[in-house]
């Protein structure tokens, strides 16, 4: 029984990850965006249901991911409006 409910699973989570890379927009950094919020709650569900505290390099490991976010996701690009401009494209 419980390979039966494993191909359910993993038949539903394969649409889950494919269905988003349709997006019209920038996916690999919304994807990226993504990855750095699920470590830092990846840390948070293990201090709360779990107890476990994060070590230093727990920490360490999810600043730099949520950096490697920042940079990824709000770096000027050529070409592209910046995010922080007031200024409309006419």
């Amino acid at each position: 029984m419980s390979w039966i409910l494993g191909a359910i699973g993993g038949f539903v989570l394969f649409p889950y990850g494919i269905v988003p890379t349709f997006q019209p927009s920038h996916f690999h950094r919304i994807y990226a965006a993504y990855g750095g919020i699920f470590i830092v709650l990846g840390l948070l569900r293990g201090l709360i249901f779990e107890g476990i505290v994060p070590d230093m390099f727990d920490v360490i490991g999810a600043l730099v991911a949520c950096v490697g976010v920042a940079i990824i996701y709000y770096a000027p690009r050529r070409g592209e409006e910046k995010l922080w401009s007031n200024h409309q494209r006419h």
